[in-house]
C-alpha cells in the first residue's frame, strides 16, 4: 500500500484553503490523480459523494468524503477500481495548520492495491513521489495564482575541478579498423 506525502505553505487564510480543498470538484484543477469531477453541486461534508474520472479510466467512479473537520482536515476515498491486473483504492488526505505566512498544508496520497497490482507497488510509489510535489505547486498556484507562487530556488553553482585533480586519466583511443593495428 504505497503512501506518499508532501507539504506546502499557501499564503491564504486557513478557511479559504479548507473550503477549496473540501470541495472535491477542485481536485481536477490541480491533482494529477483526478482527471475530471462532475460539475453538479455537492455540499461538502462527511459522506458527501462525488462522481469523478481517474486518469486513464473511461468509467465514472465515486469519491467519498471520508473525513471532514473544518479548518483542520479533509479526506477523500475513492471506490475500488478494477483492472485486469487487480484493484486499487485511492485515498487523498489534507491536513491544515495555521502558519505565520498563511496555511501549512500536508498532502498525503495512499493507494490500496490488490491482486497483481501489489507487484507494481514500488513503481506506483515512485510515480506518486515524482508527481505529488508538482501537484503541491499546482495547488499553491490554483489558490494564489502563478504571480504569488514562490520563485524557484536558484541553480547551484557548477563544480569546477582543476585539471588532473579528481579526474580519471585521459585515455587515447585509436581507430584500429582497417589499419592493421
Amino acid at each position: 500500500m504505497p503512501t506518499v506525502a508532501t507539504s506546502l505553505i499557501v499564503s491564504r487564510p486557513i478557511e479559504e484553503v479548507f473550503d477549496f480543498l473540501a470541495d472535491a470538484r477542485n481536485l481536477a484543477l490541480w491533482s494529477s490523480g483526478v482527471h475530471r469531477v462532475a460539475a453538479e453541486a455537492v455540499r461538502p461534508a462527511h459522506g458527501a459523494e462525488y462522481r469523478y474520472h481517474f486518469p486513464g479510466r473511461h468509467r465514472e467512479h465515486r469519491l467519498i468524503c471520508a473525513a471532514y473537520r473544518p479548518c483542520r482536515a479533509v479526506e477523500f476515498r475513492g471506490r475500488r477500481m478494477w483492472s485486469p491486473l487487480g484493484t486499487q483504492i485511492p485515498h487523498y488526505a489534507f491536513r491544515l495548520l495555521p502558519h505565520s505566512r498563511g496555511t501549512f498544508v500536508q498532502l498525503t496520497v495512499t493507494c490500496t492495491l490488490g491482486g497483481g497490482l501489489l507487484l507494481l507497488a514500488p513503481f506506483m510509489a515512485m510515480a506518486w513521489r515524482r508527481d505529488l510535489p508538482v501537484d503541491a505547486r499546482r495547488l499553491r498556484e490554483a489558490l494564489c495564482g502563478p504571480d504569488r507562487a514562490p520563485a524557484p530556488a536558484p541553480a547551484p553553482p557548477p563544480v569546477v575541478v582543476a585539471d588532473g585533480v579528481g579526474r580519471p586519466p585521459a585515455r587515447a583511443f585509436r581507430a584500429s579498423i582497417g589499419t592493421g593495428l
